[in-house]
């Protein structure tokens, strides 16, 4: 296998990248972390809802998954196997959970009705487009930090990602049935707020994106030339997601299921840094004999 590709790795599986990068090749593997990598992150940006935690979780558990990168056989797809160490190594992070306090709906509601609204005139609108867009994204993130990780990684896989009943249930290790269940209850649950108190899902709440701006902006929360949500993208989560070729329909169901998968799905600031402190750790070096 170590002389099978020659630089170009974009047309071959994940496991013929497995096998190689068992074998040391680690442009290989190089080449299967860079794949996946995306995933991974923008996974991790949701559970954590900050870019610097999202980094550490994905340079973790790409170190976990190639330590034990041997063990894949091949029995499943390779990507049914890292999700489901991806997930495992999110719901039992023992620094995320130290670091994650639930915070109830009621609560956070409360903290964006305490930020003054201004209204904006149409060129104001306009100049300010991309920070509005940043408040959206900053704020529905925050709403997914109102629920359990079990329940945010639930929402984030079926809902986001379009990941079906039973794929999530053998990622989850639970049924295909209480999967279901469990993303019904949580997306009933979400909508039942966001319908309550959001002007995305529900116009006739008064709460919109644009009057917050300056309100955020001067509270600090949000920095028009520093930029945390709304850049590093050129696609959304809906374009990653398994079924991204579906319209969406005008329920309210599928309207605030659009709201989530508008999401950009970003690259890593340091995404290159993340890949070169992997392939430089001491133990993957070791394992791998890189």
């Amino acid at each position: 296998m170590k002389n099978l590709l020659s630089g170009n790795y974009s047309d071959y599986t994940d496991t013929q990248l497995v096998e190689l990068s068992i074998d040391g090749d680690k442009k290989a593997l190089q080449g299967l972390i860079i794949r996946h990598q995306m995933f991974v992150y923008n996974l991790a940006l949701k559970m954590a809802g900050n870019t610097q935690d999202a980094e550490d979780l994905t340079q973790e558990v790409f170190i976990k998954v190639i330590t034990v990168l041997s063990q894949f056989k091949g029995k499943s797809k390779f990507t049914t196997w890292l999700y489901r160490i991806t997930v495992n190594h999110f719901l039992n992070s023992k620094k995320q959970n130290a670091k994650l306090k639930l915070v109830s709906f009621e609560s956070y509601f409360n903290s964006i009705d305490s930020v003054p609204s201004f209204e904006l005139n149409d060129q104001e609108q306009k100049e300010f487009k991309d920070s509005i867009e940043e408040i959206r994204i900053n704020c529905t993130t925050g709403m997914l930090l109102c629920l359990s990780k079990e329940q945010r990684m639930i929402y984030i896989l079926g809902e986001m990602f379009d990941i079906d009943h039973n794929l999530g249930g053998e990622i989850l290790g639970i049924t295909p049935g209480n999967f279901r269940i469990k993303l019904m209850r949580t997306r009933q649950e979400l909508y039942n707020w966001m319908n309550k108190k959001c002007g995305l899902v529900n116009v006739k709440n008064p709460c919109r994106c644009s009057k917050k701006m300056r309100g955020y902006i001067k509270e600090g929360k949000v920095d028009p030339d520093n930029l945390n949500f709304n850049t590093r993208y050129k696609s959304t989560i809906r374009e990653m997601s398994i079924n991204k070729a579906i319209p969406f329909t005008d329920t309210v169901e599928e309207l605030n299921k659009k709201v989530f998968q508008s999401h950009p799905a970003q690259t890593p600031i340091q995404a290159s840094k993340i890949i070169d402190e992997i392939l430089n750790n001491d133990l993957i070096k070791s394992i791998l004999e890189l």
